[in-house]
């Protein structure tokens, strides 16, 4: 398969999981999904990456450590964008945004054609969003504290289709 159809392969698997409630730590599609096992799955199920093995965490771990669990995870498959480097500067079709909830980077969502994205969000699910429109995505600030503060994110891509 080219990198164009892994793309849409990657995204196509991506929208059978629209509508799986949240469930922390589940990675069962139609049943339960949070945003890390939801991208792990889908990566997983479109036969990109091996079975991911995720280890026990927390369902507030992001609250209460700045060390970056997710990030390094993702890492293992993935490339962050760079402007010097050939992943291209708008996130594209199955690449994943990160963001910064909590200490560290915590939520991830995948692109469906930049800006809209899919991510299990909690007490909703797996759902579509846009990643310039949703306020939880782009400013921080619970309870009026620190409203309207940009919130941190990061763009990944395949590291197989950086390499080619």
């Amino acid at each position: 398969m080219s990198e164009t159809e892994e793309r849409a392969a990657l995204v196509a698997e991506a929208m059978t999981w629209r509508g799986t409630r949240y469930h922390d730590c589940a990675r069962v599609k139609g049943a339960g999904a949070d945003c890390l096992t939801f991208l792990a799955g889908v990566f997983e199920n479109a036969g990109l990456v091996p079975k991911i093995d995720i280890p026990y965490y927390p369902p507030d771990w992001h609250l209460h450590r700045a060390e970056e669990r997710y990030m390094t995870g993702l890492l293992q498959y993935c490339v962050e964008s760079d402007p010097a480097s050939a992943i291209a500067l708008e996130p594209l079709p199955g690449d994943v945004l990160l963001y910064k909830v909590g200490r560290c980077f915590s939520h991830g969502a995948l692109v469906v054609a930049y800006p809209q994205i899919i991510h299990a969000v909690k007490n909703i699910g797996v759902v579509l969003g846009d990643a310039q429109r949703d306020g939880r995505l782009t400013t921080i600030g619970e309870n009026g504290v620190n409203k309207g503060k940009p919130r941190a994110r990061r763009h990944f891509a395949l590291r197989r289709w950086v390499a080619a």
